[in-house]
């Protein structure tokens, strides 16, 4: 065989190679991959209990209930047509708060609630940490305001 053949050849092994390991992480990407629902498009899609989504909205005010071992908790994910109960055991992150948005991972059970495997607390641009929420912000801006005159 002509080298130019033998280099011929072994390009397209490669290529062929690429192709069929592309294949192969295509397909195990597409079963772990999680797709995102408010509680009114997971209630309208026909998601099967066990597949792996992500939930988001906000959570129901008065729904947290806090189990008697500390960790467990129940809640109320809602938007503003539908709501969604979900179940998490674990410790949840300090933003989570009832009023506040939530993204939780996890999976439905056959009887429809949602169990969370990990959640994430969303704020919006007004957030104050708890340490900073005590200051008299006027006070600041009119302390800025003398010194930059």
């Amino acid at each position: 065989m002509k080298p130019k053949h033998q280099r011929l050849l072994l390009a397209l092994i490669a290529v062929v190679a690429l192709v069929s390991a592309g294949l192969i992480a295509a397909s195990a990407l597409r079963e772990e991959a999680s797709y995102f629902y408010t509680p009114t498009t997971l209630a309208a899609a026909n998601v099967p209990p066990g597949k792996a989504i992500r939930l988001g909205g906000m959570v129901q005010k008065g729904s947290i209930v806090r189990a008697a071992d500390g960790v467990s908790i129940t809640f109320i994910v809602q938007d503003q047509e539908r709501s969604q109960k979900v179940a998490y055991r674990g410790i949840t992150p300090d933003l989570f708060v009832e009023g506040s948005g939530v993204v939780a991972d996890g999976r439905l059970r056959p009887d429809r609630v949602f169990v969370a495997e990990s959640l994430l607390a969303k704020h919006d641009e007004n957030y104050v940490p708890k340490e900073l929420a005590d200051i008299d912000m006027t006070a600041a801006e009119n302390t800025q305001n003398t010194v930059s005159q």
